[in-house]
């Protein structure tokens, strides 16, 4: 278990934009923290309103946003275009090229997170897809909300098998556990909880990440209302 502090994070700041990278990002160069696994950036940001990312190029890449609030407005080259609001998944895949735009809207700031998966497959056709997730995370616990894993096709789609992405919004009291895979990646977007693993309590507060090698469920309870990002790995 490696518990991975949110103030230790590497922040960069640009016009109307604060990042926070969990892995080596940018400038930010880090020869020991270029990923886990197959997920290889992850990175907080706060977007001021009208503020964002201008059209840019992606290249083989799987890249999945989880906005917390506000909302994003997406436009890609490929012809491609968006509103994600909170409780709203997006993937893009980059595949062998493809350009976008990413910005706030004018009324609200944006906070988001996003997560970069590398495919197994290069050069293949951009695409993209974004699905509505509030009726399920209501429900409490795990909810499958991408995956490149044959058999999920309730989530959606990333050309990467070894892959799946869960959210779940928990009420204080409420517990989820980690699923057993090689590798596992958990983020406290917001709120608060406490992973128990190996006879130990570990708290965890929001933007606190915890890197599980061989998972074995697990248990992660919230001690305040509390919004969690997972990812189970298989390579």
């Amino acid at each position: 278990m490696d518990v991975r502090r949110g103030a230790e994070r590497a922040e960069t700041r640009s016009e109307r934009i604060v990042s926070r990278h969990s892995f080596a990002f940018g400038p930010h160069y880090e020869p020991g923290n270029l990923g886990f696994g197959v997920l290889v950036a992850h990175n907080e940001d706060l977007i001021e309103p009208a503020g964002g990312y201008p059209e840019h190029p992606h290249r083989d890449m799987e890249i999945v946003t989880w906005v917390l609030a506000g909302a994003l407005e997406h436009r890609d080259s490929a012809g491609h275009s968006g509103i994600v609001v909170p409780g709203t998944v997006q993937r893009m895949s980059a595949g062998r090229g493809v350009r976008h735009s990413e910005r706030s809207g004018e009324a609200a700031p944006l906070h988001m997170v996003q997560m970069w998966v590398r495919p197994d497959i290069l050069g293949d056709t951009p695409a993209y897809g974004q699905a509505d997730l509030g009726p399920e995370l209501a429900r409490g616990g795990l909810v499958l909300a991408a995956s490149g894993r044959a058999g999920d096709e309730s989530a959606l789609s990333l050309r990467q098998p070894d892959a799946r992405m869960f959210i779940a919004h928990l009420l204080p009291g409420a517990s989820i556990q980690v699923p057993t895979a090689p590798l596992a990646h958990l983020f406290v977007a917001r709120g608060g909880a406490t992973l128990e693993t190996d006879g130990a309590s570990m708290p965890l507060g929001a933007g606190d990440a915890v890197r599980l090698t061989r998972s074995q469920g697990e248990r992660l309870t919230a001690q305040r209302r509390s919004e969690i990002i997972l990812w189970s790995l298989d390579s």
